[in-house]
């Protein structure tokens, strides 16, 4: 399925229904008074997230969600029948903002949360309401109040403990492939990754994270070149950021880090700050005695001071090192409640 992460949408809440004007018309009651009931109130339009929905792509098709409109009021006092709220269900990790505005509403970050996103009108009067002592057969009721209208756009943001980062063609979804379940499209050639994929890690038994591979990025991404800006929103929630560098013989790991660090210092100032390892990927395409070697000045070039993985995703060399590395890491991040928020 194609992977949709925006869309906008109309909601549009149930009027209230009108208050009735009616009075009583009973045998042996020559006088009956006002009897008109209220109107019912209009439904609400509420967005709830829910973990079997995983894409945005149905609101491709669906943009418009109107909810029932409440009944007007009825003689003998009978009140009319409130409209049923409309439930719209959309993926876990939606942002929802204000189209006219940006503000944003809500962030629906965990299953069964719900956010109201247009209120139902409320219920009109009828002119029983209104018989007082000196209006003993009102004649006017009042008419229910319009229900809500807005447009929105919806934004999702995958919700993974660790997301991948590196240059196209770095092995991100060759890690992916190698130490989860998730299958995304391995080949040869720049941009094969074309959308978001979520992989469950499995630590052991009982000891899991959730990693998240997203197109690669390419110099200029920042300004709209390639494909990997538009889905780095998505990697703004993870606790901890893999940086995957090319180390076969024809790549070229220090152009290929700062070509990253300065994207994802124009994009977000803060996420370059997160914290990052290095993964040092493809070291199987070295040859073995100069290895050690190529990877330690790798390093010492970069002046970097955080941890240094040298791995081969495609062989699963080094992976289940990192893997439980990281779960570590994460475990420690839950401990101590140091989580990134986006």
């Amino acid at each position: 399925m194609k992977f949709i992460d925006e869309a906008t949408i109309e909601v549009r809440a149930g009027d209230g229904g009108g208050g009735a004007v009616s009075f009583r018309r009973e045998k042996y009651i020559p006088f009956g008074g006002p009897d008109g009931g209220d109107g019912g109130d209009g439904g609400s339009v509420y967005l709830e997230a829910d973990s079997a929905v995983n894409t945005l792509v149905d609101f491709r098709h669906s943009r418009k969600f109107i909810a029932e409109r409440g009944e007007n009021g009825k003689g003998r006092n009978c009140t009319g029948k409130s409209g049923d709220d409309l439930v719209v269900k959309v993926p876990v990790g939606t942002l929802v903002y204000e189209e006219d505005t940006d503000e944003l509403i809500g962030d629906l970050v965990r299953a069964g949360q719900r956010l109201i996103v247009a209120r139902g009108g409320f219920h009109g009067l009828g002119n029983a309401r209104f018989k007082s002592s000196t209006n003993r057969t009102p004649r006017q009721s009042k008419p229910g109040t319009p229900g809500e209208k807005r447009h929105l756009r919806l934004e999702m943001k995958l919700l993974a403990d660790v997301g991948l980062l590196g240059m196209p063609n770095a092995g991100k979804s060759t890690l992916i492939t190698a130490v989860s379940s998730a299958r995304p499209k391995v080949a040869d050639y720049p941009f094969t990754t074309l959308y978001p994929n979520l992989g469950v890690v499995r630590a052991s038994a009982h000891r899991s994270f959730v990693m998240a591979d997203v197109p690669g990025l390419i110099e200029g991404a920042a300004q709209g070149a390639g494909l990997g800006i538009q889905f780095l929103k998505h990697l703004s929630r993870t606790h901890l950021l893999l940086h995957l560098v090319d180390m076969g013989p024809i790549g070229d790991p220090l152009t290929d880090v700062a070509t990253i660090v300065e994207e994802l210092q124009a994009f977000d100032k803060d996420m370059a700050l997160r914290e990052r390892w290095l993964v040092l990927n493809k070291t199987d395409l070295l040859p073995e005695d100069e290895r050690e070697q190529r990877c330690r000045e790798v390093v010492e070039a970069l002046h970097w001071s955080g941890p240094v993985f040298e791995i081969s995703a495609l062989a699963r060399k080094g992976t289940d090192a990192l893997v439980h590395a990281v779960m570590d890491f994460i475990e420690q991040q839950q401990m101590t409640g140091n989580t990134q928020d986006g």
